[in-house]
């Protein structure tokens, strides 16, 4: 099983961000990013939200990154990690833009860039962007096959209800073939049926981790799954925050367990089909106590992970 590095101030949730988190600067993040890389995690991931609505602030915290951006920073201050976002919200993206974002990051990365993608929760957050929030669905479709026309075809064309281009030329292209890797987050059927057609992971949010096996079944029982490896993303921290950010009482899923207790907890995650997850920062003073923990993990937790 890989590890995913949860880095500190790129999210300020109620359930999980701790003050001393709120000194963190964009320059530290990067040095962080290096000494996980160092330590040999695998991934980081960013979240993303363009405006949050007062009503929410209190749960889901005012801070939030652009994911392309913060990849493509975080990007150009590593060398071997795999920089993802959690999710990146596709429909309040016009495509055309977004796909030209995560080329060049791609690009300009030596292949190192993978998407999560997800249609988005916050329904005023829509309403403020102008974005139908009961079409996205339908436009996070559209969208997907108009990124994948302009990174995998030579004279990209696509005709849709939300886009349209023909007679173009777009590049650079992503380094990865047929291009950069595509995960999504998210519990419903639809979420489901775009891992199955276009997708290599998926990110689950309020699935609850029994339920995992069955989830994956279904993706590979559609028409669109063709065999291809399928990674699943479960931090362990993942059931602290429920729908609308809520804060939950997961004692299972509590940052500071006991080496025993992170071992059988991420061991059991492994038999449910999850391929990657993420221990929680526990109740640390500052960045320095926290990468001691981050290398502990690596260290003492990760050897005794299934697959190492």
């Amino acid at each position: 099983m890989e590890l995913q590095f949860p880095i500190p101030h790129v999210i300020e949730l109620k359930a999980s961000a701790q003050p001393w988190e709120l000194s963190v600067t964009g320059p530290e993040q990067a040095r962080l990013a290096q000494r996980a890389e160092a330590l040999g995690y695998s991934m980081i991931s960013v979240p993303e939200h363009f405006l949050i609505p007062q009503e929410h602030a209190d749960l889901s915290g005012p801070f939030y990154y652009d994911a392309t951006t913060t990849q493509a920073y975080l990007a150009g201050a590593t060398t071997t990690m795999r920089l993802n976002s959690c999710v990146t919200v596709l429909p309040l993206h016009h495509p055309v833009a977004l796909a030209k974002a995560l080329a060049t990051a791609d690009w300009l990365s030596g292949g190192r860039i993978t998407v999560t993608f997800g249609v988005g929760w916050l329904e005023r957050e829509f309403e403020l962007m102008r974005v139908p929030f009961h079409e996205r669905g339908r436009m996070t479709d559209e969208y997907l096959d108009a990124m994948i026309a302009l990174w995998t075809q030579d004279t990209p064309s696509y005709a849709g209800r939300y886009v349209s281009f023909d007679e173009v030329v777009f590049e650079p292209k992503p380094v990865q073939q047929p291009h950069l890797p595509i995960w999504f987050g998210g519990d419903a059927d639809a979420a489901l049926r775009r891992v199955a057609r276009h997708g290599c992971g998926w990110n689950p949010f309020l699935t609850k981790p029994e339920d995992i096996p069955a989830r994956i079944d279904y993706i590979k029982s559609q028409p669109g799954y063709d065999g291809r490896r399928l990674d699943v993303m479960y931090g362990l921290g993942t059931g602290r925050v429920g729908e609308g950010h809520v804060v939950q009482d997961a004692p299972q899923s509590r940052p500071g367990m006991s080496e025993t207790e992170l071992v059988d907890r991420l061991g059991r995650f492994h038999e449910l089909g999850v391929t990657m997850s993420a221990v929680p920062i526990p109740p640390v003073r500052d960045t320095e106590e926290y990468l001691d923990y981050a290398q502990w993990v690596i260290e003492q937790i990760q050897p005794q992970l299934p697959g190492q």
